[in-house]
């Protein structure tokens, strides 16, 4: 057994902009545990790429804090579990100055007796007014064994904000497996499209094309093949 610790800290100062990427694919018997703490400027932008695909159980904490006014981040997430492993994720999204945007998606899919756990939570603080932020977290079960819990959460101090949230957890549609079987495909071959879909919008957020390629390979690798 392995043990991963790691902390990352990133300052993004006024008017600045910064892709980070953060992908783990560490070995089935790592244990790994992280955080991941950004502060962002005024006028400055964070646009953030994470990945969980690898270890045996896992523990991440994201924290954004939008400490200037006119600050953004936007964090798009993915990750795929199967076996017997455990991804657990903290996401913190820190609104201190007025006039400022998050915006968040997570999505994971999960196989065998795998099981992930997502908290969320956006904080608005009294002084951020005209607040804009969203966070969302799609699970998909491939295995009526596989457990995703999703539980997000809103602090608001401010009035005058807009603040969204939403959850779902689900199996594969029948009807699109049905659909798509009737038209020659195997059973493997039909729930591997229909993952690949579940995942694209994700993708897309991606703006980067070599990051965005780098993780459909990831979650492609993960997709049963037969």
């Amino acid at each position: 057994t392995a043990y991963s610790n790691a902390a990352v800290e990133i300052v993004v100062k006024d008017a600045a902009k910064v892709e980070y990427v953060s992908v783990q694919n560490l070995s089935r018997g790592t244990w790994h545990f992280a955080s991941h703490h950004a502060r962002v400027g005024r006028d400055a932008e964070l646009d953030w790429v994470a990945g969980g695909f690898g270890s045996a159980k896992g523990k991440v904490r994201i924290q954004n804090d939008l400490a200037g006014p006119g600050a953004t981040s936007r964090v798009t997430g993915a990750y795929f579990a199967d076996g017997t492993q455990h991804l657990d994720y903290d996401t913190f999204q820190e609104h201190i100055a007025p006039n400022t945007t998050s915006d968040f998606a997570f999505k994971g899919a999960l196989r065998d007796t795998a099981r992930a756990v997502w908290r969320g939570m956006i904080r608005v603080e009294e002084g951020a007014q005209k607040t804009n932020a969203y966070q969302e977290n799609r699970n998909l079960l491939l295995s009526k064994t596989a457990h995703a819990d999703s539980i997000p959460g809103l602090e608001i101090m401010a009035n005058d904000v807009r603040c969204t949230h939403g959850a779902t957890l689900g199996q594969v549609d029948r009807e699109q497996l049905f659909y798509l079987m009737a038209r020659g495909l195997s059973r493997a071959e039909a729930e591997r499209l229909i993952v690949r879909g579940f995942f694209q919008d994700v993708l897309d957020r991606v703006e980067l094309e070599p990051v965005r390629n780098a993780l459909a390979a990831a979650l492609e690798a993960r997709i049963p093949q037969t």
